[in-house]
Protein backbone atom coordinates (compact mmCIF):
# COMPACT_ATOMS: atom_id res chain seq x y z
CA UNK A 1 0.00 0.00 0.00
CA UNK A 2 1.29 3.45 -0.85
CA UNK A 3 2.40 5.50 2.15
CA UNK A 4 0.35 8.41 0.82
CA UNK A 5 -2.83 6.43 1.45
CA UNK A 6 -2.02 5.83 5.10
CA UNK A 7 -2.99 8.36 7.71
CA UNK A 8 -1.67 6.75 10.87
CA UNK A 9 -0.65 8.64 14.00
CA UNK A 10 2.95 9.93 14.02
CA UNK A 11 3.81 12.43 16.74
CA UNK A 12 7.02 14.53 16.93
CA UNK A 13 9.33 13.63 19.81
CA UNK A 14 8.79 16.89 21.72
CA UNK A 15 5.01 16.41 21.66
CA UNK A 16 5.42 12.78 22.70
CA UNK A 17 7.39 13.87 25.73
CA UNK A 18 4.66 16.31 26.78
CA UNK A 19 1.95 13.64 26.44
CA UNK A 20 3.92 11.02 28.36
CA UNK A 21 4.96 13.40 31.13
CA UNK A 22 1.34 14.43 31.64
CA UNK A 23 0.32 10.76 31.88
CA UNK A 24 3.19 10.12 34.29
CA UNK A 25 2.09 13.01 36.49
CA UNK A 26 -1.45 11.60 36.63
CA UNK A 27 -0.06 8.23 37.64
CA UNK A 28 2.24 9.60 40.33
CA UNK A 29 -0.57 11.79 41.63
CA UNK A 30 -2.84 8.74 41.94
CA UNK A 31 -5.61 10.24 39.82
CA UNK A 32 -8.63 7.92 40.23
CA UNK A 33 -8.58 4.95 37.88
CA UNK A 34 -12.10 5.63 36.61
CA UNK A 35 -11.20 9.15 35.53
CA UNK A 36 -8.07 8.02 33.66
CA UNK A 37 -9.97 5.14 32.04
CA UNK A 38 -12.68 7.49 30.74
CA UNK A 39 -10.05 9.92 29.45
CA UNK A 40 -8.08 7.21 27.61
CA UNK A 41 -11.15 5.58 26.05
CA UNK A 42 -12.38 8.96 24.83
CA UNK A 43 -8.95 9.68 23.37
CA UNK A 44 -8.83 6.33 21.57
CA UNK A 45 -12.35 6.84 20.23
CA UNK A 46 -11.70 10.38 19.01
CA UNK A 47 -8.20 9.84 17.58
CA UNK A 48 -9.00 8.25 14.21
CA UNK A 49 -5.32 7.83 13.27
CA UNK A 50 -4.71 5.10 15.86
CA UNK A 51 -5.04 1.63 14.35
CA UNK A 52 -3.94 -0.61 17.23
CA UNK A 53 -3.20 -0.71 20.95
CA UNK A 54 -0.23 -2.80 22.09
CA UNK A 55 -0.89 -4.41 25.48
CA UNK A 56 2.22 -5.50 27.39
CA UNK A 57 2.54 -8.05 30.20
CA UNK A 58 5.35 -10.17 31.64
CA UNK A 59 5.62 -13.87 32.43
CA UNK A 60 6.89 -15.27 35.72
CA UNK A 61 10.52 -15.06 34.62
CA UNK A 62 10.13 -11.45 33.50
CA UNK A 63 10.08 -11.97 29.74
CA UNK A 64 7.98 -9.25 28.08
CA UNK A 65 4.98 -10.28 25.97
CA UNK A 66 3.01 -8.00 23.64
CA UNK A 67 -0.45 -8.31 22.12
CA UNK A 68 -1.72 -5.94 19.43
CA UNK A 69 -5.47 -5.29 19.59
CA UNK A 70 -7.33 -3.48 16.86
CA UNK A 71 -8.25 -0.10 18.32
CA UNK A 72 -11.96 -0.36 17.56
CA UNK A 73 -12.16 -3.85 19.05
CA UNK A 74 -10.33 -2.82 22.21
CA UNK A 75 -12.55 0.22 22.77
CA UNK A 76 -15.60 -2.07 22.70
CA UNK A 77 -14.12 -5.10 24.49
CA UNK A 78 -11.40 -3.78 26.83
CA UNK A 79 -13.12 -5.39 29.83
CA UNK A 80 -13.29 -8.85 28.25
CA UNK A 81 -9.85 -9.61 26.82
CA UNK A 82 -8.88 -13.27 27.20
CA UNK A 83 -5.75 -15.17 26.20
CA UNK A 84 -4.28 -18.66 26.44
CA UNK A 85 -2.20 -18.77 29.61
CA UNK A 86 -0.86 -22.28 28.92
CA UNK A 87 1.45 -20.86 26.25
CA UNK A 88 3.17 -18.60 28.79
CA UNK A 89 5.97 -20.23 30.81
CA UNK A 90 5.13 -20.21 34.49
CA UNK A 91 1.43 -19.50 33.93
CA UNK A 92 -1.49 -21.96 33.87
CA UNK A 93 -1.33 -25.58 32.76
CA UNK A 94 -3.27 -26.54 29.65
CA UNK A 95 -6.31 -27.84 31.51
CA UNK A 96 -7.03 -24.39 32.98
CA UNK A 97 -5.54 -22.17 30.33
CA UNK A 98 -7.96 -19.26 29.95
CA UNK A 99 -6.90 -16.05 31.62
CA UNK A 100 -8.19 -12.51 31.33
CA UNK A 101 -6.12 -9.46 30.51
CA UNK A 102 -7.09 -6.24 32.25
CA UNK A 103 -5.89 -2.79 31.20
CA UNK A 104 -3.93 -0.55 33.57
CA UNK A 105 -5.06 2.71 31.99
CA UNK A 106 -2.61 4.72 34.11
CA UNK A 107 0.32 2.88 32.45
CA UNK A 108 -0.34 4.36 28.99
CA UNK A 109 2.49 5.38 26.65
CA UNK A 110 2.77 7.20 23.35
CA UNK A 111 5.77 5.73 21.52
CA UNK A 112 7.90 7.08 18.65
CA UNK A 113 6.47 5.88 15.35
CA UNK A 114 9.90 5.37 13.81
CA UNK A 115 10.69 2.56 16.28
CA UNK A 116 7.28 1.20 17.29
CA UNK A 117 5.34 1.78 14.09
CA UNK A 118 2.81 4.52 13.23
CA UNK A 119 -0.73 4.40 14.53
CA UNK A 120 0.04 2.57 17.77
CA UNK A 121 0.00 3.33 21.48
CA UNK A 122 1.24 1.12 24.35
CA UNK A 123 -0.43 0.18 27.61
CA UNK A 124 0.49 -2.29 30.34
CA UNK A 125 -1.92 -5.08 31.13
CA UNK A 126 -2.80 -6.94 34.30
CA UNK A 127 -3.36 -10.70 34.26
CA UNK A 128 -6.63 -11.67 35.95
CA UNK A 129 -7.57 -15.15 37.12
CA UNK A 130 -10.88 -16.84 36.29
CA UNK A 131 -12.42 -15.71 39.57
CA UNK A 132 -11.64 -12.05 38.83
CA UNK A 133 -8.73 -11.71 41.26
CA UNK A 134 -5.19 -10.68 40.27
CA UNK A 135 -3.31 -13.71 38.93
CA UNK A 136 -0.72 -14.78 41.48
CA UNK A 137 1.96 -15.65 38.89
CA UNK A 138 1.74 -12.14 37.41
CA UNK A 139 4.39 -10.38 39.46
CA UNK A 140 3.25 -6.99 38.20
CA UNK A 141 -0.21 -7.58 39.62
CA UNK A 142 1.27 -8.80 42.90
CA UNK A 143 3.58 -5.77 43.13
CA UNK A 144 0.75 -3.37 42.40
CA UNK A 145 -1.46 -5.04 45.00
CA UNK A 146 1.30 -4.78 47.60
CA UNK A 147 2.14 -1.16 46.74
CA UNK A 148 -1.51 -0.08 46.88
CA UNK A 149 -1.95 -1.84 50.22
CA UNK A 150 1.05 -0.01 51.71
CA UNK A 151 -0.33 3.33 50.57
CA UNK A 152 -3.81 2.58 51.89
CA UNK A 153 -2.60 1.18 55.23
CA UNK A 154 0.32 3.48 56.13
CA UNK A 155 0.34 6.21 53.48
CA UNK A 156 3.64 4.83 52.12
CA UNK A 157 4.69 5.54 48.53
CA UNK A 158 7.32 3.04 47.39
CA UNK A 159 9.90 4.68 45.13
CA UNK A 160 12.58 3.13 42.93
CA UNK A 161 15.14 3.98 40.27
CA UNK A 162 17.39 1.53 38.47
CA UNK A 163 20.84 1.74 36.93
CA UNK A 164 20.67 -0.89 34.19
CA UNK A 165 23.85 -1.90 32.43
CA UNK A 166 24.03 -3.80 29.16
CA UNK A 167 26.33 -4.69 26.29
CA UNK A 168 26.09 -3.77 22.62
CA UNK A 169 27.37 -6.53 20.33
CA UNK A 170 27.86 -6.76 16.58
CA UNK A 171 25.17 -8.64 14.67
CA UNK A 172 21.41 -8.48 15.04
CA UNK A 173 21.11 -11.99 16.56
CA UNK A 174 24.35 -12.30 18.50
CA UNK A 175 22.76 -14.05 21.49
CA UNK A 176 20.80 -16.55 19.42
CA UNK A 177 23.92 -17.59 17.50
CA UNK A 178 26.24 -17.71 20.51
CA UNK A 179 26.05 -21.50 20.86
CA UNK A 180 27.54 -21.73 17.34
CA UNK A 181 30.25 -19.05 17.65
CA UNK A 182 30.96 -19.12 21.43
CA UNK A 183 31.96 -15.47 21.27
CA UNK A 184 30.52 -11.96 21.19
CA UNK A 185 32.03 -9.23 19.04
CA UNK A 186 32.48 -5.79 20.59
CA UNK A 187 31.43 -2.69 18.65
CA UNK A 188 33.53 -0.45 20.88
CA UNK A 189 36.81 -1.01 22.73
CA UNK A 190 36.72 2.11 24.90
CA UNK A 191 35.80 2.16 28.54
CA UNK A 192 34.19 4.20 31.30
CA UNK A 193 32.83 7.49 29.89
CA UNK A 194 35.00 6.92 26.82
CA UNK A 195 33.92 7.80 23.30
CA UNK A 196 35.65 7.07 20.02
CA UNK A 197 35.32 8.76 16.58
CA UNK A 198 32.28 7.48 14.62
CA UNK A 199 31.49 5.40 17.68
CA UNK A 200 28.48 3.06 17.16
CA UNK A 201 28.10 2.69 20.94
CA UNK A 202 27.80 6.45 21.39
CA UNK A 203 25.28 6.66 18.52
CA UNK A 204 23.28 3.83 20.08
CA UNK A 205 23.25 5.51 23.50
CA UNK A 206 22.19 8.84 21.99
CA UNK A 207 19.33 7.26 20.06
CA UNK A 208 18.06 5.25 23.04
CA UNK A 209 18.21 8.39 25.20
CA UNK A 210 16.13 10.29 22.62
CA UNK A 211 13.45 7.57 22.58
CA UNK A 212 13.41 7.38 26.39
CA UNK A 213 13.10 11.14 26.68
CA UNK A 214 10.15 11.11 24.28
CA UNK A 215 8.47 8.40 26.39
CA UNK A 216 8.71 10.47 29.57
CA UNK A 217 11.63 8.72 31.27
CA UNK A 218 13.13 12.01 32.50
CA UNK A 219 16.73 11.09 31.70
CA UNK A 220 19.57 11.98 34.04
CA UNK A 221 22.82 10.81 32.45
CA UNK A 222 24.15 8.24 30.02
CA UNK A 223 27.62 6.93 29.22
CA UNK A 224 29.76 3.99 28.12
CA UNK A 225 30.48 1.71 31.09
CA UNK A 226 33.72 0.13 32.34
CA UNK A 227 33.78 -2.87 30.00
CA UNK A 228 34.21 -2.60 26.21
CA UNK A 229 30.87 -2.10 24.40
CA UNK A 230 29.05 -1.69 27.73
CA UNK A 231 26.50 1.07 28.38
CA UNK A 232 24.32 2.60 31.08
CA UNK A 233 21.50 5.10 30.54
CA UNK A 234 20.08 6.54 33.77
CA UNK A 235 16.70 8.12 34.34
CA UNK A 236 14.68 9.49 37.26
CA UNK A 237 12.94 7.61 40.06
CA UNK A 238 9.27 6.72 40.06
CA UNK A 239 6.55 4.95 42.02
CA UNK A 240 7.54 1.29 42.21
CA UNK A 241 5.18 -0.20 39.59
CA UNK A 242 5.92 2.58 37.12
CA UNK A 243 9.64 2.10 37.80
CA UNK A 244 9.39 -1.62 37.01
CA UNK A 245 7.40 -0.85 33.86
CA UNK A 246 10.19 1.49 32.77
CA UNK A 247 12.75 -1.31 33.16
CA UNK A 248 10.76 -3.41 30.70
CA UNK A 249 10.44 -0.47 28.32
CA UNK A 250 14.14 0.41 28.70
CA UNK A 251 15.21 -3.07 27.62
CA UNK A 252 12.65 -3.12 24.82
CA UNK A 253 13.82 0.26 23.51
CA UNK A 254 17.48 -0.78 23.65
CA UNK A 255 16.74 -3.96 21.71
CA UNK A 256 14.62 -2.13 19.12
CA UNK A 257 17.31 0.50 18.53
CA UNK A 258 20.12 -2.07 18.39
CA UNK A 259 18.30 -4.37 15.99
CA UNK A 260 17.50 -1.46 13.69
CA UNK A 261 21.26 -0.77 13.56
CA UNK A 262 22.15 -4.42 12.90
CA UNK A 263 23.44 -5.02 16.45
CA UNK A 264 22.31 -6.76 19.66
CA UNK A 265 21.62 -5.12 23.02
CA UNK A 266 22.34 -7.84 25.56
CA UNK A 267 21.30 -7.89 29.21
CA UNK A 268 23.10 -11.10 30.06
CA UNK A 269 24.76 -10.41 33.43
CA UNK A 270 28.19 -11.73 32.38
CA UNK A 271 28.36 -12.36 28.62
CA UNK A 272 32.16 -12.00 28.50
CA UNK A 273 34.51 -13.41 31.12
CA UNK A 274 37.48 -11.22 32.03
CA UNK A 275 35.63 -7.88 31.98
CA UNK A 276 33.05 -6.34 34.29
CA UNK A 277 29.58 -7.82 34.10
CA UNK A 278 26.29 -5.94 33.95
CA UNK A 279 24.19 -5.17 37.00
CA UNK A 280 20.85 -3.53 37.72
CA UNK A 281 21.56 -1.49 40.84
CA UNK A 282 18.18 -0.86 42.42
CA UNK A 283 17.81 2.36 44.41
CA UNK A 284 14.80 2.42 46.70
CA UNK A 285 13.18 4.76 49.20
CA UNK A 286 9.83 5.18 50.92
CA UNK A 287 7.99 8.45 51.31
CA UNK A 288 4.89 9.59 53.17
CA UNK A 289 3.05 12.85 52.48
CA UNK A 290 6.02 13.95 50.38
CA UNK A 291 8.58 13.27 53.14
CA UNK A 292 11.44 10.82 52.52
CA UNK A 293 11.29 8.39 55.44
CA UNK A 294 14.86 7.19 54.80
CA UNK A 295 16.36 10.63 55.57
CA UNK A 296 17.64 11.60 58.99
CA UNK A 297 20.33 14.31 59.17
CA UNK A 298 21.43 12.88 62.52
CA UNK A 299 21.34 9.22 61.54
CA UNK A 300 24.29 6.97 60.72
CA UNK A 301 25.26 7.92 57.13
CA UNK A 302 22.23 10.25 57.41
CA UNK A 303 19.96 7.22 56.96
CA UNK A 304 17.02 6.97 59.36
CA UNK A 305 16.41 4.18 61.87
CA UNK A 306 13.51 3.12 59.64
CA UNK A 307 15.93 2.87 56.69
CA UNK A 308 18.48 0.81 58.63
CA UNK A 309 15.76 -1.57 59.81
CA UNK A 310 14.73 -1.96 56.15
CA UNK A 311 18.34 -2.88 55.31
CA UNK A 312 18.63 -5.33 58.21
CA UNK A 313 15.65 -7.33 56.97
CA UNK A 314 17.08 -7.59 53.45
CA UNK A 315 20.45 -8.69 54.81
CA UNK A 316 18.69 -11.30 56.94
CA UNK A 317 17.02 -12.76 53.85
CA UNK A 318 19.90 -12.13 51.44
CA UNK A 319 20.38 -15.80 50.58
CA UNK A 320 16.62 -16.47 50.53
CA UNK A 321 15.89 -13.93 47.78
CA UNK A 322 19.16 -14.26 45.86
CA UNK A 323 17.53 -16.39 43.13
CA UNK A 324 14.82 -13.76 42.62
CA UNK A 325 17.49 -11.09 42.13
CA UNK A 326 19.89 -13.33 40.15
CA UNK A 327 17.71 -15.71 38.15
CA UNK A 328 20.06 -17.35 35.65
CA UNK A 329 23.12 -19.56 35.40
CA UNK A 330 24.97 -16.64 33.82
CA UNK A 331 24.07 -14.26 36.67
CA UNK A 332 26.35 -16.11 39.07
CA UNK A 333 29.37 -15.36 36.89
CA UNK A 334 28.79 -11.70 37.71
CA UNK A 335 28.96 -12.28 41.48
CA UNK A 336 32.76 -12.38 41.26
CA UNK A 337 34.65 -10.25 43.81
CA UNK A 338 37.45 -9.51 41.33
CA UNK A 339 35.10 -7.26 39.31
CA UNK A 340 33.49 -5.02 41.95
CA UNK A 341 30.76 -7.66 42.33
CA UNK A 342 28.36 -7.24 45.25
CA UNK A 343 28.59 -10.78 46.67
CA UNK A 344 28.98 -9.92 50.38
CA UNK A 345 25.80 -9.89 52.47
CA UNK A 346 26.57 -6.66 54.25
CA UNK A 347 25.82 -2.93 54.05
CA UNK A 348 28.33 -0.17 53.48
CA UNK A 349 28.53 3.45 52.43
CA UNK A 350 31.73 2.86 50.45
CA UNK A 351 32.37 -0.84 49.78
CA UNK A 352 31.01 -1.69 46.33
CA UNK A 353 31.41 -5.39 47.07
CA UNK A 354 28.54 -5.12 49.55
CA UNK A 355 25.06 -6.34 48.68
CA UNK A 356 23.68 -3.02 49.91
CA UNK A 357 25.21 0.43 49.66
CA UNK A 358 24.07 3.64 51.32
CA UNK A 359 24.82 6.41 48.80
CA UNK A 360 25.33 10.05 49.75
CA UNK A 361 21.94 11.75 49.79
CA UNK A 362 19.82 14.58 51.11
CA UNK A 363 16.22 14.98 52.23
CA UNK A 364 15.03 14.36 48.67
CA UNK A 365 17.49 11.75 47.39
CA UNK A 366 18.32 9.60 50.44
CA UNK A 367 17.97 5.99 49.40
CA UNK A 368 19.17 2.42 49.79
CA UNK A 369 20.98 0.83 46.84
CA UNK A 370 20.59 -2.94 46.42
CA UNK A 371 23.55 -3.83 44.18
CA UNK A 372 23.27 -7.60 43.87
CA UNK A 373 20.55 -7.49 41.18
CA UNK A 374 21.13 -8.86 37.68
CA UNK A 375 19.66 -7.07 34.64
CA UNK A 376 17.91 -10.26 33.48
CA UNK A 377 15.78 -10.46 36.64
CA UNK A 378 12.01 -10.00 36.54
CA UNK A 379 11.76 -6.32 37.60
CA UNK A 380 8.38 -6.79 39.29
CA UNK A 381 9.67 -9.75 41.29
CA UNK A 382 12.80 -7.76 42.21
CA UNK A 383 10.76 -4.83 43.51
CA UNK A 384 8.33 -7.06 45.38
CA UNK A 385 11.19 -9.01 46.96
CA UNK A 386 13.07 -5.90 48.07
CA UNK A 387 10.15 -3.87 49.41
CA UNK A 388 8.16 -6.69 50.99
CA UNK A 389 11.31 -8.11 52.59
CA UNK A 390 12.49 -4.69 53.74
CA UNK A 391 9.12 -3.87 55.32
CA UNK A 392 7.85 -7.24 56.54
CA UNK A 393 10.79 -9.64 56.70
CA UNK A 394 12.52 -10.96 59.79
CA UNK A 395 15.65 -9.55 61.43
CA UNK A 396 18.31 -12.16 62.26
CA UNK A 397 19.99 -12.23 65.65
CA UNK A 398 23.46 -12.17 64.11
CA UNK A 399 26.23 -10.22 65.80
CA UNK A 400 27.23 -7.24 63.68
CA UNK A 401 24.63 -8.19 61.03
CA UNK A 402 25.53 -5.29 58.75
CA UNK A 403 29.23 -6.27 58.50
CA UNK A 404 29.20 -10.03 59.19
CA UNK A 405 31.29 -12.34 56.98
CA UNK A 406 28.47 -13.76 54.90
CA UNK A 407 28.36 -14.32 51.14
CA UNK A 408 25.79 -14.81 48.42
CA UNK A 409 25.80 -18.14 46.54
CA UNK A 410 28.38 -18.47 43.76
CA UNK A 411 26.23 -20.83 41.66
CA UNK A 412 22.57 -21.26 40.78
CA UNK A 413 22.22 -24.68 42.45
CA UNK A 414 23.05 -23.29 45.88
CA UNK A 415 20.73 -20.34 45.23
CA UNK A 416 17.97 -22.78 44.24
CA UNK A 417 18.46 -24.78 47.43
CA UNK A 418 18.32 -21.63 49.54
CA UNK A 419 15.24 -20.39 47.67
CA UNK A 420 13.29 -23.65 48.02
CA UNK A 421 13.93 -24.13 51.75
CA UNK A 422 13.29 -20.51 52.79
CA UNK A 423 10.02 -20.11 54.69
CA UNK A 424 10.17 -16.41 53.93
CA UNK A 425 9.77 -17.08 50.18
CA UNK A 426 6.53 -18.95 50.86
CA UNK A 427 5.23 -15.82 52.61
CA UNK A 428 6.65 -13.64 49.84
CA UNK A 429 5.16 -15.46 46.85
CA UNK A 430 2.84 -18.18 48.10
CA UNK A 431 3.69 -21.88 47.96
CA UNK A 432 2.39 -22.43 44.41
CA UNK A 433 4.22 -19.55 42.71
CA UNK A 434 7.37 -20.22 44.73
CA UNK A 435 7.40 -23.80 43.42
CA UNK A 436 6.64 -22.75 39.83
CA UNK A 437 9.47 -20.23 39.81
CA UNK A 438 11.96 -22.67 41.34
CA UNK A 439 11.00 -25.35 38.80
CA UNK A 440 11.60 -22.93 35.90
CA UNK A 441 15.01 -22.00 37.26
CA UNK A 442 15.84 -25.67 37.88
CA UNK A 443 14.98 -26.52 34.26
CA UNK A 444 17.23 -23.73 33.00
CA UNK A 445 20.08 -24.78 35.27
CA UNK A 446 19.81 -28.43 34.22
CA UNK A 447 20.21 -27.46 30.56
CA UNK A 448 23.67 -26.05 31.34
CA UNK A 449 26.98 -27.47 32.62
CA UNK A 450 26.79 -27.73 36.40
CA UNK A 451 30.11 -25.98 37.03
CA UNK A 452 30.62 -22.48 35.65
CA UNK A 453 34.23 -22.98 34.59
CA UNK A 454 36.30 -20.17 33.10
CA UNK A 455 34.39 -19.45 29.89
CA UNK A 456 30.73 -18.84 29.02
CA UNK A 457 29.11 -22.08 27.88
CA UNK A 458 26.77 -22.15 24.89
CA UNK A 459 23.77 -23.56 26.79
CA UNK A 460 23.81 -20.82 29.46
CA UNK A 461 23.09 -18.33 26.67
CA UNK A 462 21.01 -20.57 24.42
CA UNK A 463 18.64 -21.56 27.24
CA UNK A 464 18.60 -18.17 28.93
CA UNK A 465 15.02 -17.04 29.59
CA UNK A 466 15.50 -13.80 27.64
CA UNK A 467 16.99 -15.59 24.62
CA UNK A 468 15.21 -18.94 24.29
CA UNK A 469 12.56 -19.55 21.67
CA UNK A 470 9.37 -21.49 22.34
CA UNK A 471 10.26 -24.22 19.83
CA UNK A 472 13.57 -24.94 21.57
CA UNK A 473 11.97 -25.39 25.00
CA UNK A 474 9.21 -27.59 23.53
CA UNK A 475 11.93 -30.07 22.52
CA UNK A 476 12.27 -31.04 26.19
Amino acid sequence: MSNELRNFLEIPYAELEDLNLKAKEQRFGRVPTQKIQEERLKYLTDEKRIKAVTVLFSDLEGRLHMLDYDKKFLVKSWDNLTFDGSSIRGFTPQRESDLRLGIDWSAFYWAPADFFGPGKVLVFGEVIDKDGTPYTADMRAMLKTFSDAQFKKDGFTLNAANEIEGFLFAGADAEKHYHKTLKFEYVNTGGYYHSLPSDPLRSFIDTVAEVQRAMGFQNEKDHPEVAPSQFEINYGYGEVVAAADQIQLYKLICRQVATRAGMTASFLPKPVVGVNGSGMHTNVSISKDGTNLFWDPNGQEKLSKFGWEFIDRILTHGNDICLALNPSVNAFRRLDPHFEAPNQIKASAVDRGSMIRVPIGNHRSMRVEVRSVAPDANPYLVMLSIFKTGLQGDTAKIANLRQAERYLPDNIYTALEDFRKAEWNTKLLGADVKARYADLKQASADRCPRLLGTFVKGPEVQFHHEVYNQYLWNEF
